[in-house]
């Protein structure tokens, strides 16, 4: 028994080595996609500073992140980002849900899907901008005009992502389900839900990222405030610090609000065996 401890011991601590690298590396993994921006940044600001640019029309980072703290301390930033989030929030989650249940039915029942699907291929096609003088013709210049167009964008993507995985769905788990005479519902809950989640998933990451495209062409219809109504101010101020101080915010604004979809997912998709997770992607 007494000989028996260092040989535990030592298998013990080969164990505590190679947990911290792991640890190391989690955390690592995502500062290593800030590595490329802060590359290009400081490369401009060297360009800049050298004098081999006078920054006018591009203004390096640290006159954008300048404009940005004048912004905050004055506290219009907090009032374009909130306005901003709102309004995408808002047309997100109503192009999702109509997204969900139209994709649903159009992709599970045969004579739904000939009856709609031509006619959402075809306005899908139309322009994002094309939709502005129809929606301030109907529904006027404030809010619900933003917030119908933002979820006009995100539907399409949704509406597609769902369809197309219900439609790739094996044919063989299907027949497994009905095998064990499981009921529709069970048959949705057990077999489609699980085969369409992962391709679900993409589809709200790409309607997010349309949705915030979209919310810049919403702002445009008499917006007084939001970072598609600074953009616009910053153009017609000649402002170009204002328009990339906007630009920034939107990028990371989008990129936190596509992470927290990952993030959201990331439990229901633990059962994946995909080459992803296989590499640590």
């Amino acid at each position: 028994m007494i000989s028996d401890a260092p040989v535990l011991q030592q298998s013990s601590e080969p164990a505590e080595t190679a947990a911290a690298p792991s640890r190391l590396s989690r955390y690592a993994r995502p500062m290593l996609g800030l590595l490329l921006p802060l590359i290009l940044a400081l490369g401009w600001e060297l360009v800049v500073w050298l004098g081999w640019s006078n920054g006018r029309l591009v203004p390096p980072p640290s006159r954008v992140f300048a404009t940005i703290a004048d912004l905050a301390r004055s506290g219009e930033l907090v009032r374009h980002i909130v306005a901003t989030l709102w309004r995408v929030g808002l047309g997100f989650a109503f192009g999702v849900i109509a997204g969900t249940l139209l994709g649903a039915i159009s992709g599970y029942w045969s004579l739904a899907r000939r009856l709609l699907d031509p006619t959402v291929q075809a306005l899908r096609a139309i322009p994002s901008l094309a939709w502005v003088p129809l929606f301030i013709l109907w529904l006027g210049i404030f809010e619900t005009s933003k917030i119908v167009l933002i979820a006009v964008g995100v539907f399409f993507p949704v509406y597609l992502g769902v369809m197309g995985a219900i439609l790739i769905v094996d044919r063989k788990i299907v027949e497994v389900g009905r095998t064990f005479r499981l009921s529709g519902f069970a048959m949705i809950r057990r077999i489609l839900l699980p085969a369409v989640l992962p391709a679900y998933v993409v589809s709200l990451r790409v309607g997010l990222g349309l949705g915030w495209m979209f919310v810049v062409a919403a702002e445009l219809i008499g917006a007084s405030e939001g970072l598609g109504y600074l953009l616009l101010d910053g153009q017609q101020l000649g402002k170009p610090a204002q328009i990339l101080a906007a630009i920034v915010i939107f990028a990371i604004l989008g990129k936190l609000t596509d992470w927290l979809i990952e993030v959201a997912a990331a439990p229901f998709l633990r059962w994946q065996d995909a080459f992803g997770r296989v590499r640590g992607a």
